[in-house]
């Protein structure tokens, strides 16, 4: 007769659809750099603890490193559209608690290219030159 393998853990966590990489693509996506930060050229790193229900919603969030200027809020503001998996944990409903980092980071300012050509005109017996100029990427 066969023994029951039991678990290795009792229980579970909730996972976040696609790892670790989705949600980092997630919080990319809906970032949105607050305009005070954006005006004070201020970075940095805001780290939130938040708790799962046994639903996988986030239903409570605190901010642990500060960086202010409208980051802790927004930081804040994403963590709470997370939407995680939970599975069955043998009629038990536990809350879960995680951190997750987020970095603020000012976007680069486009740079320009600027593209230099010398054509001769076509088969005419002057002596004129067509210049182009490309502006971007």
């Amino acid at each position: 007769m066969k023994k029951e393998k039991r678990d290795k853990h009792f229980i579970k966590k909730p996972i976040y659809p696609g790892g670790s990489r989705a949600m980092k693509a997630f919080i990319r996506k809906e970032l949105k750099y607050p305009k005070e930060a954006l005006e004070n050229k201020i970075e940095g790193v805001v780290r939130v603890r938040y708790t799962i229900d046994k639903d996988g919603y986030v239903v409570k969030t605190k901010v642990l490193v500060h960086v202010g200027h409208g980051c802790d809020e927004e930081a804040e503001r994403i963590v709470r559209l997370f939407k995680f998996h939970v599975p069955k944990n043998r009629k038990l409903k536990v809350h879960f608690h995680k951190t997750v980092n987020i970095r603020f980071k000012l976007p680069k300012k486009p740079t320009v290219k600027l593209v230099y050509e010398q054509k001769p005109a076509e088969k005419k017996k002057s002596t004129s030159y067509n210049y182009t100029i490309n502006l971007g990427g």
